[in-house]
């Protein structure tokens, strides 16, 4: 088992600081268990050395963390004891508070660890928190007992061909626990997709777990505190497997999508008892299995089919008669090595009642949810057995009010259910997700209402971490738009689309997205695990794929795409001050790079190998793009030329950051000599534009700091003439353009002109899509007239730099590059004639940041809160120090604010944490 995660920890904190024998009041600063980075009282993690985190609280300001002390104990009692028998760090004089590295006594595999921690700021000495927890998993492959079972056959009722059907497997075994139950612990690794259950009870909110991964290079497995679920006497323990991406959704295409055999598993039940003893239960040919249950297929393009008639009462529970069942049997366990999830579960966060159910035609409805969403349907209904209701996804209806399938390709997008009859049934699928705004029912009996129906919403359960909201109403509407979109393709990995045959992870689609995504969403513990995918999936020689988990056999060699290795790595910094993910990849990323420059890069430093170019730009008119299918790949060597140039630029940064000076003076010679030729193959000076006077090509340019600096002005005016002369005020970006059109706009001067892009209603705009009745993000500017063979209405992709934009530009949220996670907030807010106010929130690793700005007249107020044991800098809009007020009185004189400096129209103050209200004339 490898010991190469990074993964930090969230402990709950409260109490109250006290001062030191002065005699004072207590000072109000509590230690709050809140959101950040980390998983809470985590169960079964394999990192040896985790990173522990706390956040503070109090109303004063100027809270800053001068010290600290943390105990980890092997028991609650012990801790409770103030014996850190595993560790006790003493009091460290530090301001650190997040990714704090354990470093006490060596852990092995199932120990249990609970810890608290206290701190120290100029006013005194907190009290101990309240304790939190963590538990090991099974760390080497030869903690884990038993065998792996399952049953590597079709049954009668499969289907092994285009459209593949396989049945879910069931499995049950019933034991004795003869004693008193101390603690039961559940370790599971159930492929591709299970549900578990003890003595009837279902263990656990997740569904479709485990997260996904390259079966062949690594596989995850969950822990489950079960003690409450055991009893001592006769248990039965029983699972269920679907297929979900092991045994993968289309078998006739083995050249390109990789399948992993059939479902399977390996399990461990171990049981301490109260007399010191321990017992473990496993996997071994003494499992009953059958596949003839009610599941008769699940595939996650196709759909599940249920037969509530070959349902089997009890099944999961003792006393069963499973004697027709047959013998499990021992199967080849995956190559892949097994390594504890440390992202978070999927789960249903949300359940949304359908907007209207309309008769289409007799005997089928047409159920509205009125938001494009994904997850599936629960389904209330009564009729007779043998009855059977067919539901339909879709994310549109065409002209005749029918749902619009072209786009979803040959998935079949269908769940049946077939009913026992004999009053009310529930029923929702366990193995499948759907990416839809529309369901067809039909053979429903009786009459179809709203009250038959609910849409559940899945994603992983990551929280929401972000608002946003400002005087624009399109603004808003995208923002919400791009909640629903980003959050419906988090599926254990981050999808480019949730609804058709495809449901990919490509890496092309998230370079500068997951930037944005950030804001909106606590991501940070997914991304960690797709670096890893990326790795797990790059080639012995340097080579990484366009989709990791590598699903699909795609290993195109481009800059763009794989380059997001990068740039993930470089946001987990930037975002969440998790330098760990840089230096565990470095080596990789090095590798890849020596690859490329290898075996494209010419004489004259021109990077000449490219896939797709600006991916899906728009057509030149909403017209002139009417049925044209958008799968054109325009490869461009002044694009991957460029981000070679850029990603050196980050190589040195990561070196300086891991370590590894010795080799940024390689990427700076490497880097001049790239930009002399970007420039000389690329650059007309007399135009002053590069290439063929893209918009893409020049904003590279730009933005990766390749222009001759005596240029760049005249560069910006040529782009300033294609946006608003050529385009008539609109962006003609694609994927690669739009990641970085609303910040060049913006540093460079044209902050009004990004502003305009953000509001537009006319094509190609974000506002084009709302205007036109989406509710998430489309993947083409006019997905409303290209051709259906690839038009999804759910991709994040042409975010590009928008979501970013918002917080760091309109609202003022940004982290400074030097103290990054918002150890050092950076506030600017943009003011844009005719924005009015903007009102957001962030929750940082270290709490809560808010920026609430209005304008009226020539008057300007800013409501602001900094979280504890951080600082911000802020540029209040102002004509004069002396204009600024704070809470009633002059700003520079106010507790906790710090006067800086006037930058132009800009006044500068250092605030310390706490709430400020500022006005300014």
């Amino acid at each position: 088992m490898k010991n190469c995660f990074y993964i930090s920890y969230i402990i709950l904190l409260s109490g109250m600081l006290s001062l030191l024998s002065t005699g004072e009041a207590t000072a109000n600063v509590q230690l709050q268990n809140l959101r950040c980075e980390m998983l809470q009282n985590p169960e079964g993690i394999d990192v040896t050395m985790p990173r522990l985190s706390w956040e503070m609280t109090g109303k004063q300001r100027g809270i800053e963390q001068t010290a600290y002390q943390i105990l980890v104990a092997s028991t609650p009692e012990k801790l409770a004891a103030n014996e850190g028998d595993l560790w006790n760090s003493g009091k460290v004089s530090s301001n650190q508070s997040v990714h704090v590295q354990y470093a006490g006594k060596r852990l092995s595999s199932r120990d249990e660890c609970y810890w608290k921690v206290k701190t120290w700021t100029k006013d005194g000495e907190s009290s101990w928190s309240t304790p939190a927890y963590w538990s090991m998993g099974l760390l080497h492959y030869g903690d884990w007992v038993g065998r792996w079972i399952g049953m590597d056959k079709l049954f009668p009722w499969d289907q092994e061909e285009r459209f593949s059907r396989l049945s879910a497997r069931y499995f049950r075994k019933e034991f004795e626990a003869p004693k008193e139950i101390k603690k039961a612990k559940v370790y599971i690794i159930g492929l591709g997709l299970y549900e578990l259950y003890l003595n009837g009870q279902r263990i656990g909110d997740q569904v479709l777990a485990p997260a996904p991964t390259d079966y062949s290079e690594n596989v995850k497995y969950n822990t489950f505190d079960v003690t409450e679920q055991l009893k001592s006497g006769k248990n039965a323990i029983a699972t269920v497997l679907g297929n979900g991406r092991f045994y993968t959704m289309r078998q006739y295409k083995p050249y390109k999508n990789k399948t992993f055999g059939y479902p399977k598993m390996l399990l461990n039940l171990v049981i301490e008892y109260t007399d010191g003893t321990t017992e473990k239960i496993r996997t071994d040919e003494s499992w009953k299995m059958t596949a003839n249950g009610p599941i008769r297929t699940n595939n996650e393009y196709d759909g599940e089919e249920y037969d509530a008639r070959k349902e089997m009462p009890g099944w999961n529970a003792v006393g069963f008669n499973d004697k027709q069942w047959l013998q499990a049997e021992y199967v080849q366990e995956p190559t892949g090595e097994f390594e504890a999830q440390m992202n978070e579960h999927m789960k249903i966060m949300e359940t949304l009642k359908p907007v209207s159910v309309k008769q289409l035609k007799p005997g089928t409805y047409i159920v509205d949810m009125g938001q494009n969403m994904v997850g599936w349907v629960k389904m209330k209904v009564q009729g007779k057995k043998g009855d059977q209701v067919t539901l339909k996804f879709a994310e549109v209806l065409n002209e005749k009010g029918e749902l619009a399938l072209e786009n979803i390709r040959d998935a079949k997008v269908t769940d049946i259910y077939t009913l026992k009859g004999g009053g009310e049934e529930e029923w929702e699928p366990s193995f499948v997700f759907h990416g839809f705004r529309y369901v067809e029912v039909s053979g429903f009996p009786g009459k179809a209402t709203v009250n038959n129906f609910e849409g559940r919403v899945v994603n992983d359960a990551m929280k929401t971490v972000g608002s946003f909201k400002t005087s624009n109403a399109i603004i808003n509407q995208v923002h919400e738009n791009s909640y629903w979109g980003i959050r419906g393709n988090y599926k254990g990995m981050p999808l480019d689309c949730p609804q058709r045959n495809e449901r990919q992870p490509w890496l092309g689609d998230r370079p500068t997205i997951a930037y944005g995504e950030s804001f909106i969403f606590d991501n940070g513990k997914l991304y960690a695990k797709w670096l890893d995918d990326i790795q797990y999936a790059q080639k012995a020689d340097g080579s990484i794929p366009d989709v990791a988990p590598a699903f699909w056999r795609y290993y195109s060699d481009n800059m763009t795409w794989a380059g997001t290795y990068l740039m993930i790595a470089d946001m987990l910094h930037q975002q969440y001050g998790n330098i760990k993910p840089i230096e565990k990849h470095y080596p990789s990323m090095k590798k890849w790079l020596q690859y490329m420059q290898n075996l494209y890069m010419s004489d004259g430093y021109i990077m000449t190998k490219d896939s797709y170019g600006d991916w899906c730009a728009p057509p030149a008119t909403i017209e002139a793009g009417r049925g044209m299918n958008a799968n054109v790949k325009n490869p461009s060597q002044l694009i991957s030329t460029a981000y070679h140039y850029y990603y050196l630029q980050m190589m040195q940064r990561f070196a300086r950051l891991t370590g590894n000076e010795g080799d940024i003076a390689g990427y700076q010679a490497l880097a001049e000599k790239v930009r002399e030729g970007f420039n000389t193959e690329f650059f007309n000076a007399e135009g002053a534009f590069y290439g063929e006077n893209k918009l893409t090509d020049n904003l590279l340019a730009l933005y990766f700091g390749l222009v001759p600096k005596e240029q760049e002005a005249a560069l910006v005016n040529t782009i300033v003439k294609i946006i608003e002369v050529e385009n008539k005020g609109h962006l003609s970006t694609g994927v690669v353009g739009t990641q970085w059109i609303m910040r060049s706009l913006t540093e460079f001067g044209r902050p009004d002109l990004a502003y305009k892009l953000a509001t537009n209603t006319t094509y190609p705009s974000w506002g084009y899509m709302v205007a036109n009745g989406a509710t998430t993000i489309w993947e083409l500017w006019n997905g409303n007239t290209a051709a259906p063979t690839m038009n999804s209405y759910n991709h994040v992709m042409m975010l590009g730099d928008l979501v970013s934009w918002y917080y760091e530009d309109l609202a003022g949220i940004k982290s400074s590059r030097e103290q990054t996670g918002f150890k050092q907030i950076e506030m600017k807010p943009l003011m844009i004639d005719g924005l009015d106010f903007v009102n957001a929130s962030y929750h940082s690793m270290y709490g809560l940041i808010k920026s609430d700005w209005k304008k009226e007249k020539k008057r300007f107020t800013w409501k602001i809160s900094v979280p504890a044991n951080t600082k911000a800098v802020v540029y209040i809009p102002a004509s004069s120090e002396k204009s600024v007020t704070e809470g009633g009185k002059k700003a520079s004189s106010a507790n906790g604010i710090k006067f800086l400096r006037m930058e132009g129209d800009r006044a500068v103050y250092e605030l310390g944490s706490g709430d400020y209200s500022f006005v300014a004339k």
